[in-house]
């Protein structure tokens, strides 16, 4: 799962997950702007490729170092 938070003074206001696929803000800053964000197909788009380019490539390389470790 790709995750993206935004924080302010240590708060998570608003976040990025590619399980929901979409923004949901937590304050009601976060609202606002997860409302705008997502309403723009192309930086949804963007925001949802980022798991294939960041997580399915390093996938492999996290879960060999975690099972060395153990």
């Amino acid at each position: 799962e790709y995750i993206r938070s935004y924080y302010f003074n240590k708060m998570e206001y608003v976040r990025f997950s590619s399980s929901v696929g979409k923004y949901v803000g937590f304050t009601e800053f976060g609202v606002k702007n997860a409302d705008i964000w997502n309403n723009n197909p192309s930086d949804l788009s963007n925001m949802r490729a980022q798991k294939e380019t960041y997580c399915l490539n390093n996938i492999q390389i996290k879960y060999a170092a975690a099972l060395t470790k153990s």
